[in-house]
């Protein structure tokens, strides 16, 4: 799998790797089960994890399924509260799950993000944060979040991006590349909605010479192939789809016509 390099002076990181939104909110009893889907994931060399204290239990259970092998596994984590008390509980806390670093810590939504973000700065002064970042989902936010990215406080960015959004285009993708800052990719599946329905398999023959199959696996390059674009991070509980979304992490990437081939399939 290929390697880009977070932000301008970031570490390498697998183009491809898990988030775990729904996937590892779990409880004691099935949380075994959900590590299957980590295994599968640093076995095929998608060791990039994401997660955030709004996925309620993943966190926790992210940390328990790489706690043997923490060397193992680039975490990107997030801190996510309007309160600043709050939001240090939520930082130590972090830290201490996923032994005292943190590879990629993001302010979620852009929520409180002038309280945490001194703290973060502090804790990446010391070396036990790599990478600042910030996240949102919404086209409202854009703006706000442009203003942060231009203020030279964070390395890395956390989009929406996939062939129905691509809203990011305008001024978030051509601002990060003239920034040097690490892009994220989040919803790369529309939050599921691309996989509805599916074009029918003869209609993605001409992507397999690209080494992609499968529909899911198409739309991963396809985001990819954006070379803005440092990492997605798809979700799934099924290690199987776990290996196969890895599958769509190396080269070669699509041009521009296969590009907006993909668009046009997924309409």
């Amino acid at each position: 799998m290929e390697r880009r390099t977070l932000g301008q002076d970031g570490p390498e990181i697998p183009v491809v790797g898990l988030g775990t939104w729904q996937v590892l909110d779990v409880g004691p009893d099935e949380a075994p089960f959900r590590h299957r889907v980590v295994d599968a994931a640093l076995a095929a060399g998608a060791n990039l994890f994401d997660s955030s204290p709004m996925y309620g239990r993943a966190e926790q259970v992210l940390a328990d399924a790489v706690r043997d092998r923490r060397d193992e596994a680039f975490v990107a984590t997030k801190v996510w509260t309007p309160d600043a008390a709050e939001g240090l509980a939520q930082i130590d806390r972090s830290m201490e799950w996923f032994g005292g670093r943190v590879d990629c810590f993001q302010v979620h939504n852009l929520v409180g993000w002038r309280l945490h973000l001194p703290r973060l700065h502090e804790l990446r002064d010391q070396g036990r944060i790599g990478v600042i970042g910030a996240t949102h989902y919404s086209d409202a936010a854009f703006d706000e979040l442009a203003m942060l990215m231009r203020s030279g406080q964070i390395g890395m960015i956390q989009i929406p991006y996939n062939p129905r959004e691509r809203t990011v285009e305008k001024e978030i993708l051509p601002l990060a590349q003239e920034l040097g800052l690490g892009v994220l990719v989040m919803r790369p599946f529309g939050e599921g909605s691309l996989l509805a329905n599916p074009p029918h398999p003869e209609t993605l023959e001409p992507f397999h010479e690209f080494g992609v199959k499968t529909w899911p696996q198409i739309l991963l390059k396809w985001a990819l192939s954006d070379p803005r674009v440092t990492a997605v991070i798809p979700a799934t509980s099924v290690p199987d789809r776990m290996t196969a979304n890895a599958k769509a992490g190396s080269a070669p990437w699509f041009g521009p016509r296969e590009r907006r081939m993909v668009a046009q399939l997924a309409g």
